[in-house]
């Protein structure tokens, strides 16, 4: 269903009974709702909760900001390299604003937030700025954003800001864009648990079927890169938070999450062995049941 949330029109999906304990589950740079895998939701369904997933602002079938046109990536870069102020078409505590928006148009006054990656960055927001919001905060594979981290490797950064090969017809673009991702994925992906390459295939198409929209994973870069106060913002949050992440992950390097644990105060730290940037399903129900854990469930 769509709700209208900060004045934005945003895709909502809900699983678990009424009575459950709501969680809303935030996912990252471009990515939509479907990409929080169903069955790890059924595992945290059957855990306790009400899973709320929704695809942010721009993405997925929540309302496009295609008005806005495409940002400029390299002068964004060269900006964030010289520490000069970078204008983004929107910024994350815009999309913390929607996230709240989406518990309002649901009448929840509070819930649990489970955060992704960029979504992570934006439950970091909800956590500091919305903290009446907020029962639990479970941060994923995530980071503060403080310049004196490590960065990801070149080989990364060329594959994040790759483009699919141009072609001449649909169906040559279609596979051409399922080509790219699966390269991606390949880079980012889990080296503990590599996933079954035809599964994941068909999960890309079934993701790109439902939207495709490069222009707002433009967009959303450009808003994490204009996010430089977040670090300092932490120690405001005091909601029960567990901060969970690879040891392999190569696009948010260990160290963040080490990094995250410190700024936070009381923050438990999760690292589990051979995880990437991905959701593998072994790691469902360690995942599904530290999330609960930490919701005192």
């Amino acid at each position: 269903m769509q709700v209208s949330a900060n004045g934005v029109r945003i895709e909502v999906d809900i699983h678990g009974p009424d009575g459950g304990e709501p969680l809303l589950m935030i996912m990252g740079l471009g990515m939509q709702l479907i990409a929080w895998p169903d069955g790890l939701v059924e595992q945290l369904v059957a855990r306790g909760f009400r899973v709320i997933r929704f695809d942010n602002r721009d993405v997925g079938l929540s309302q496009p900001f295609d008005q806005l046109g495409p940002p400029n990536i390299p002068l964004a870069a060269l900006l964030h390299t010289l520490r000069l102020p970078i204008k983004a078409p929107y910024q994350l505590a815009d999309l913390a604003r929607d996230a709240v928006g989406v518990l309002d148009a649901l009448g929840l006054p509070r819930a649990h937030i489970c955060g992704a990656s960029m979504g992570g960055m934006i439950a970091q927001h909800l956590g500091f700025a919305h903290a009446q919001r907020v029962k639990s905060l479970a941060l994923m594979m995530t980071t503060s954003g403080h310049r004196g981290l490590p960065k990801e490797s070149l080989k990364v950064r060329r594959a994040m800001l790759s483009r699919p090969r141009p072609a001449s017809t649909p169906e040559q673009k279609f596979e051409n864009v399922l080509d790219h991702f699966v390269r991606l994925y390949g880079v980012i992906g889990s080296p503990g648990y590599p996933p079954e390459p035809i599964a994941l295939r068909e999960r890309i198409a079934h993701s790109v079927r439902r939207a495709f929209r490069p222009q707002a994973v433009a967009r959303q870069l450009v808003a994490i890169a204009a996010d430089t106060h977040r670090a300092e913002r932490l120690s405001r949050i005091d909601a029960p938070t567990l901060v969970i992440h690879g040891q392999d992950d190569p696009l948010i390097p260990v160290a963040a999450a080490h990094d995250l644990a410190r700024r936070i105060p009381g923050a438990r730290l999760e690292i589990l062995p051979g995880w990437g940037h991905d959701l593998p399903e072994a790691l469902w129900p360690r995942l599904a049941a530290e999330v609960a854990r930490n919701a005192g469930l």
